[in-house]
């Protein structure tokens, strides 16, 4: 038996995160929904995403939802990248550092890969590989 897993993230501003990675990292939407398609939806929350799907970096599933309470990443989940290109790595790691936080610089590592960390604007942390 098997499942595919992927990452959702709860956000302040789903479309916003969304287009940020697509910036940053090319990609698209694949579909929105939000709380005002749902009947009964309070008036305050109808422009709420409720469920936003979004292809990253190639064709790599990324889904978001506007949360209900503040969100709060932390550095016990990380979302990782890895590249062929070096280029396009750094090009990545570049972009997802644009307003947040270098952890860790993008330079070769002692076990010949390439790797860094970015916390990006959003608190969501990169770890960006190019082997």
């Amino acid at each position: 038996m098997g499942a595919q897993m992927n990452a959702y993230l709860m956000s302040v501003d789903a479309r916003s995160q969304a287009n940020y990675y697509i910036e940053a990292l090319g990609g698209e939407i694949q579909f929105v929904s939000t709380y005002g398609d749902a009947p009964g939806a309070p008036e305050a929350m109808k422009d709420k995403v409720m469920h936003l799907a979004v292809t990253v970096a190639g064709t790599n599933p990324l889904m978001l939802s506007d949360a209900f309470e503040p969100v709060s990443y932390n550095r016990s989940v990380s979302l990782s990248l890895t590249y062929t290109d070096e280029a396009e790595a750094r090009a990545a790691y570049a972009k997802l550092s644009e307003g947040g936080e270098s952890k860790y610089p993008f330079a070769l590592q002692p076990w010949g890969a390439y790797y860094g960390e970015v916390i990006d604007r959003f608190g969501v942390t990169w770890m960006i590989t190019k082997l």
